[in-house]
């Protein structure tokens, strides 16, 4: 871009720090307070006496306000990878030992506890964290070091929408902390909140890796798509396949995964928990806000 002119120039070095308003054509506006704008002549012109005319920007580095002080409460929603990190053991599914008084309204089935034994998740673990366990989202109740145990309360609603109320003493569980701010993000972003359940259809060794075909319900699969993410029983994978006519998705498991994880050692018709990619809940969401403006508008 050439330099301005020499009157141009001039104008500019003879302004006050100020920017007013400019006006097509070459004539001026005057703010009620400061001194008259620059003569709109071109945009490298108006750019150069931005530029010289802006205030240095400042920082705050003020104390964080006490809103948002240690001593408030901020609500901050868990978030994991679907990274398994520790395959743990159901010890016990059952109603509470301690009932806490609660129970269900209106006659409602009240929760169950889920205590599963865990080698690596204690240390570090207090009441009250959150930890996925099959993907799906549960608080720390209680903490037993001596048998290497957690406890969790499991909600009627979570025991519905889930597979959590199908375990078994023994049965394997997939755990995973919720993310802290330094750990990596390996999978991508999973919420620990199930959107539903799926049923295993077939498995298929290729070389040292496993096929995994699931069927799921359309509202899951239409979330779905061919090199997209998806979470099962709190495992980050990529889908490969996608049928909406046939109702089912699959998968491929490496070598690693399968000793890592559960799934493996299900068998055909076992039931899988299933977490559909926030980013595709949030595309539809808007497209059908937009489709129904459309339609309003239509009308």
């Amino acid at each position: 871009m050439a330099p301005p002119p020499p009157a141009a120039a001039a104008a500019v070095r003879h302004h006050r720090p100020q920017l007013g308003l400019l006006r097509r054509g070459g004539g001026l506006l005057h703010s009620p307070s400061g001194p008259a704008a620059l003569p709109f002549a071109s945009r490298g012109m108006a750019v150069a006496a931005a530029r010289l005319r802006l205030p240095p920007p400042r920082f705050s580095l003020s104390p964080i306000p006490k809103s948002l002080s240690a001593s408030s409460h901020v609500p901050v929603r868990s978030l994991f990878t679907g990274i398994v990190e520790e395959v743990g053991r159901v010890r016990r599914l059952g109603p509470p030992l301690a009932p806490s008084g609660g129970g269900g309204d209106g006659g409602e089935a009240p929760g169950l506890d889920l205590e599963v034994e865990t080698r690596s998740l204690l240390a570090g673990t207090q009441l009250g964290d959150s930890v996925a366990v099959d993907g799906t989202c549960l608080t720390v109740a209680a903490i037993d070091p001596a048998a290497s145990t957690l406890t969790f309360g499991v909600a009627p609603e979570t025991l519905r929408r889930t597979s959590l109320g199908e375990r078994a003493a023994g049965d394997g569980v997939n755990l995973e902390r919720a993310l802290k701010s330094s750990s990596r993000m390996g999978g991508h972003f999973v919420q620990g909140h199930v959107d539903g359940t799926g049923e295993i259809a077939a498995f298929r060794p290729d070389g040292d890796s496993l096929w995994v075909t699931v069927r799921a319900p359309p509202e899951i699969l239409r979330l779905l798509v061919p090199k997209g993410f998806v979470a099962v029983d709190g495992t980050s994978l990529t889908v490969v396949s996608v049928d909406d006519e046939g109702g089912w998705f699959d998968f491929m498991l490496v070598r690693y995964t399968q000793d890592n994880i559960v799934l493996p050692t299900k068998k055909v018709g076992d039931k899988v928990n299933l977490e559909a990619d926030i980013l595709g809940k949030y595309v539809e969401k808007l497209l059908a806000g937009r489709v129904e403006t459309m339609v309003k508008a239509d009308s």
